[in-house]
């Protein structure tokens, strides 16, 4: 397996982290994605300008992307920032409108915001959806809608008979309550009460999972791109920081602790690059299970590792450190935990 970036993905990686150092430094970062509306229409232009939505949907949607690399490319450089947009749902929203045949035009301009309301209050899993359809309309509470604080658009998975369906409503004809996440960036509750909606895809089940498939990918890269920040955040800082006349990091215990860190980082970057690679084939789901489980594990052992290296300061707002760790505990929490995904790459095994 090649694991070196095409020179195409590598100037899109370039450009975009040229761009999110400028516009998205850890002050306005941290500004942005704890005030309403959570993030900034004026990144989210210039991310459009440079065509990073483009790149989550393929040629035959109007976009040059949409494989699992393009997906790594882009959460990977986000996550290096920890930039709020709501790219996550957009990436969704492509995936979803893709098998649905729907035109992506508006979605990948950025003209207009997307939803993808899966979870609801007690659950996310797909057999546990009661949002019902019913004559077309929509009724049931969606929770935890990344991006629904400024949807103009929210794709809702719906239960339609005995099987699950894809909709389309106008935020304007739901209830919609919109608040910031712990580690920043907007979600929202969004209230169904005989809404009108209107159905893009019946029997959307696979549909469904490939977006969640692609949004464990992405959120595994974007935890990649946070834990390399980390990293070399705290190894610069047992370099510099000095007790007793020497720095901290001519410990060796200290440094046997950041050694085995990089070790476990790299173990992940594989698996996200094996993971990507699959995308598209038989494999996808429990490869990308089994990427989020690795993802999700190590990001909590180093942040955890950051902040008793770091000391006290690693808890304070001023110190970005402390951004990155909520960031990097809270992903694990999207779409699915460890616990989650280990579960289902074991029943995946026992089923084969």
């Amino acid at each position: 397996m090649n694991f070196e970036q095409t020179d195409d993905h590598r100037m899109l990686t370039d450009s975009l982290l040229r761009l999110l150092t400028d516009a998205c430094d850890a002050k306005t970062r941290n500004v942005t994605a704890y005030a309403a509306p959570f993030h900034s229409p004026d990144l989210w232009s210039k991310l459009a300008d440079l065509g990073v939505f483009y790149a989550l949907a393929d040629p035959a949607q109007g976009g040059f992307g949409g494989a699992g690399f393009d997906i790594t490319t882009i959460f990977q450089a986000l996550g290096k920032a920890l930039c709020p947009e709501p790219v996550l749902p957009t990436l969704m929203a492509a995936r979803l409108l893709t098998h649905a045949g729907a035109d992506l035009g508006p979605l990948l301009s950025g003209a207009v915001h997307y939803a993808v309301a899966v979870g609801e209050l007690d659950s996310w899993s797909l057999d546990e959806i009661e949002t019902t359809a019913r004559n077309g309309t929509l009724t049931g509470r969606k929770s935890v809608v990344y991006g629904g604080a400024v949807a103009e658009k929210i794709l809702v998975i719906a239960r339609d008979g005995a099987e699950l369906s894809l909709f389309e409503i106008a935020s304007a004809d739901a209830e919609v309550i919109p608040y910031a996440m712990i580690d920043g960036g907007g979600a929202a509750e969004v209230f169904l009460d005989a809404t009108p909606a209107r159905l893009l895809l019946e029997n959307a089940g696979a549909a469904v999972q490939d977006a969640l498939d692609a949004a464990a990918l992405a959120l595994s890269a974007e935890s990649l791109g946070a834990m390399d920040v980390t990293r070399d955040t705290l190894v610069d800082y047992l370099k510099q920081r000095r007790q007793f006349g020497r720095p901290i990091g001519s410990n060796q215990a200290l440094q046997h602790r950041a050694v085995e860190l990089v070790t476990e980082i790299e173990q992940v970057r594989s698996i996200v690059i094996l993971a990507a690679s699959r995308m598209g084939t038989d494999s996808q789901t429990r490869t990308v299970s089994m990427c989020k489980h690795l993802a999700g594990r190590v990001a909590r052992r180093v942040a955890e590792e950051a902040i008793q290296m770091h000391g006290g300061i690693a808890m304070t707002w001023e110190a970005p450190v402390s951004h990155y760790v909520k960031r990097l505990v809270m992903i694990d929490s999207q779409f699915g935990d460890t616990d989650y995904h280990i579960k289902r790459v074991m029943e995946g095994l026992q089923a084969t």
